[in-house]
């Protein structure tokens, strides 16, 4: 049985896992090759989740965004979107640390997951809204000190605002989607 703990060790492995990819439409057959090695079944059924889902890539001021769906208008961005992506990056500048090294930012159907090196503490962030909330950090032999205490701080309490704006795209992605289905 998979506890949180390695719930959580899985994401980071699989967030890694895509931001090694190259930009593709499809990352599925690299992903589902790289799963397979764990060995748990449960990877084995995301994996295929993943395969069937089409992925485009956006790059918005500097930083990238990634859509995930069944089909192509799940995968389209809409300015909502863009205009959200563009206030996560200036607010995570001005709230936590310019030294960032910014991953991919994933919306999926459900969740939202978002991560990146603080670079001058050597410290990953996770960010995940939907189905796994939370904010996780990552880090070898991270110094306790007063800076990676307000950092800490400073990760939780930006969470909360990227909770709401996030969870707000989710919310209207699914609301558009049963608009969709109704006509």
């Amino acid at each position: 049985m998979i506890n949180e703990y390695d719930e959580i060790k899985l994401l980071l492995k699989r967030t890694k896992m895509l931001l090694e990819q190259p930009e593709t439409t499809n990352l599925g057959k690299s992903i589902e090759n790289k799963i397979k090695d764990d060995t748990s079944g449960e990877n084995e059924i995301n994996a295929e989740k993943v395969k069937k889902d089409k992925t485009k890539t956006y790059r918005i001021s500097g930083g990238l965004l990634s859509l995930h769906g069944k089909d192509k208008k799940d995968i389209e961005l809409t300015s909502d979107e863009k205009i959200a992506f563009q206030e996560t990056m200036d607010e995570f500048v001005n709230d936590v640390s310019d030294l960032t090294e910014y991953g991919v930012l994933n919306v999926y159907q459900n969740e939202v997951q978002w991560s990146g090196l603080i670079i001058d503490l050597d410290i990953e962030f996770f960010f995940s809204v939907g189905e796994k909330n939370g904010v996780y950090i990552n880090g070898d032999m991270i110094k306790l000190d007063e800076k990676l205490v307000e950092v800490s701080n400073k990760l939780t309490s930006f969470y909360d605002k990227f909770k709401a704006k996030w969870a707000k795209i989710i919310s209207t992605r699914k609301k558009t989607k049963l608009k969709k289905e109704e006509e």
